[in-house]
């Protein structure tokens, strides 16, 4: 008998049609790359209980340029750093505008700042860059209100690469205040920030960083 990938209970059509329109390929190219009927792609991307052989989910892949773990979703619950240390790492410092480089695109990060009662919180919002200044959403009476009229507010942005083993941190460290200006509000507004939580997050902070230090772990021969 062919042993068959267990779909049951996965996301794998979800994931299969995400990275299939991630990279804006057409159920019939992905099919035709893959070596499968357009029909079979749909069923796949459709059904929750497709159960694609081994080599199917190779062929996939391949046509959508990841891997099979990354469709399947191997590893998806766990947090990172799971993996062992690679057999040559290599911890180097990052100069600001390296740094500058790899927050450039936006995403999530964390900010940091001491909260009454508590101590030093890291909460994960979207930002956007505008130019070297951080911009992010939060809604009001979120707690981060507060936090950011301390003196003194941190922002990080970090990524790793589980299948490479390599990754790289940037700490931006600064001052940050709401913006409440009507020009400095319709700037924020033009970057676009799309909180991932969705909800109602009407106040935009924007951080000036005086410090911007990083580190990347890269793999060596």
């Amino acid at each position: 008998m062919t042993a068959s990938y267990a779909a049951r209970g996965t996301d794998l059509g979800r994931r299969i049609r995400e990275e299939r329109e991630r990279t804006g390929l057409s159920q019939a190219d992905v099919a035709r790359a893959a070596g499968l009927s357009p029909q079979y792609l749909v069923y796949l991307e459709s059904s929750p209980d497709s159960y694609p052989t081994q080599a199917t989910m190779i062929r996939v892949a391949a046509a959508l340029g990841t891997s099979v773990r990354a469709l399947s979703g191997v590893g998806l619950n766990l947090p990172p750093g799971q993996r062992g240390m690679t057999a040559h790492p290599s911890l180097a410092d990052l100069s600001p505008d390296q740094c500058q480089a790899l927050i450039a695109a936006g995403g999530v990060g964390r900010v940091l700042f001491v909260e009454e009662g508590r101590g030093p919180v890291a909460i994960p919002v979207n930002y956007q860059m505008d130019g070297y200044d951080v911009v992010f959403r939060t809604g009001s009476g979120a707690g981060i209100d507060d936090g950011v009229q301390q003196a003194s507010v941190s922002f990080d942005v970090d990524h790793i690469d589980e299948a490479l083993g390599e990754g790289w941190s940037v700490l931006l460290t600064g001052t940050a205040s709401a913006i409440t200006d009507p020009a400095g509000l319709e700037r924020a507004a033009a970057l676009r920030i799309e909180p991932w939580a969705g909800g109602d997050r009407p106040v935009y902070v924007r951080l000036r960083p005086r410090r911007v230090t990083g580190r990347a772990i890269r793999v060596r021969g």
